[in-house]
């Protein structure tokens, strides 16, 4: 059988080497974080699907968000980040947010990322780093 699932050690040295982190606990701070705030904003078999493709404490963690009362803009949601992640500055988050939803990216793949994008406010494919034509 397949196994969909990104292995928890190359899905944190992905996010480890996009976000030029030191060592792999930043990254896995970072990606705690941005996933907890990305599982507010989804609903559904699109949160399902995309958390059956991670590693398990992360699945969890998206499945089990920090809860937002809208959802929020690219913008907001790179301030939020900022506020979650100790000693982090809204560029720092900027930073992050990019590193966790690039490697998320990897593990979805262009059609669940569609459906992704589709449940979210606008702009968030730059976070993704993934620009969708107009």
């Amino acid at each position: 059988m397949a196994d969909v699932t990104v292995r928890r050690e190359a899905f944190l040295d992905q996010v480890k080497e996009r976000g030029e982190y030191d060592t792999r606990w930043e990254a896995e701070r970072a990606a705690r974080v941005v996933l907890a705030l990305l599982g507010a904003h989804l609903v559904g078999e699109v949160r399902a699907q995309l958390a059956a493709r991670l590693p398990e404490d992360f699945a969890l963690i998206l499945l089990n968000p920090l809860q937002s009362a809208e959802p929020l803009p690219p913008e907001r949601f790179v301030r939020a980040a900022a506020a979650w992640i100790e000693g982090a500055t809204e560029q720092t988050a900027a930073w992050d947010v990019g590193a966790v939803l690039s490697a998320a990216a990897d593990a979805v793949g262009d059609e669940l990322l569609k459906e992704i994008l589709f449940q979210l406010p606008a702009g968030y494919d730059l976070l993704f780093g993934r620009p969708q034509p107009a």
